[in-house]
């Protein structure tokens, strides 16, 4: 495997019975980039970072880290890495202090360093005030600031982040996102998961999109959007049964795609300017009212529709 990525997998693959959770995951993650694995809950990305950490024994494939195959030399590899879990791995009854330097010591830190890096880490987190806090006290957002402390505490080239602001207040999750890119300033390498659009879009140098375990696209914000083209995502709120709306619409011409869904019709076209009034008047025709209109611009919500056929979002329920 090549040494100048970070991270790369070859022919990952994990089962669960007949359950095929991550099917030949190939990625490339170079050093000192932020690299997102965006896609709904279930498609597989918890399951292919427990693989790269070493967590989960995948079924089949390779993964090396910072140049050292997990197989081979599992210990060099794990090393290089800082984990931020989806969910907390911290004692409630302890505080926050008394967490990192339990941990620190756990990673082998001791002395003078170790107390060190827990201010600094303090700092960063932007919990210094409330330090000696019970963590059972803390609100979610701080938990999991606490929680990403903890990952960083031996300096790691690269970490991990999975569904790192999943449930937490406005607040803490734009705190962790400056806590990424500043991270990524000074050089650290961040892999990071999420089902939040808007979070890919503004931290990555590299996306990957994966659904029903596998990586269905990959590459730049704009070399993702390519994908969709020049298309513009139209959805219409009807009153009319969505399904007999969109058999009609899609013989509209300049309507790409066409996704009924629950009062909503999700359509693709290429110049909203020209289609709509073909649409409001093939809607007026059936006896049915469009009761609202929202028009948006290519983004990676386009690119999994386009690719998948529904929305990012509606694949979460």
């Amino acid at each position: 495997m090549d040494t100048s990525f970070a991270i790369e997998t070859t022919g990952l693959k994990k089962s669960f019975g007949s359950l095929e959770a991550v099917s030949g995951l190939d990625l490339r993650v170079a050093r000192g980039e932020i690299f997102s694995l965006l896609g709904p809950n279930g498609a597989g990305k918890s399951t292919s970072i427990s693989m790269i950490c070493g967590l989960l024994q995948p079924s089949a494939g390779r993964v090396s880290v910072c140049g050292f195959d997990l197989s081979r030399d599992p210990k060099a590899a794990k090393a290089a890495l800082g984990v931020v879990p989806q969910d907390i791995a911290l004692y409630p009854d302890l505080s926050a202090r008394e967490n990192l330097l339990f941990w620190g010591r756990m990673y082998g830190l001791g002395g003078n360093l170790l107390r060190q890096r827990v201010d600094e880490t303090l700092e960063m987190i932007g919990l210094r005030e409330r330090q000696n806090g019970r963590i059972g006290s803390f609100s979610g957002g701080m938990k999991r600031r606490v929680n990403i402390g903890v990952a960083l505490l031996h300096r790691p080239q690269v970490v991990i982040m999975d569904e790192p602001t999943v449930g937490i207040d406005p607040q803490s999750r734009r705190h962790i996102l400056d806590n990424v890119k500043e991270l990524n300033r000074q050089g650290m390498t961040v892999l990071y998961t999420t089902h939040y659009m808007e979070e890919a879009q503004e931290l990555s140098d590299h996306i990957a999109i994966m659904d029903h375990g596998q990586m269905i696209a990959s590459g730049t914000h704009s070399e993702l959007l390519r994908l969709v083209g020049e298309h513009t995502r139209v959805d219409l709120t009807v009153t009319a049964d969505p399904a007999a709306l969109a058999e009609a619409w899609r013989n509209i011409e300049g309507v790409a795609q066409v996704i009924p869904n629950h009062q909503v019709v999700r359509l693709m076209v290429t110049d909203s300017n020209r289609v709509l009034p073909r649409v409001f008047e093939s809607a007026a025709s059936l006896g049915a009212r469009v009761q609202a209109v929202d028009i948006q611009e290519a983004n990676l919500e386009s690119v999994f529709l386009h690719l998948t056929g529904r929305a990012l979002r509606d694949s979460e329920s």
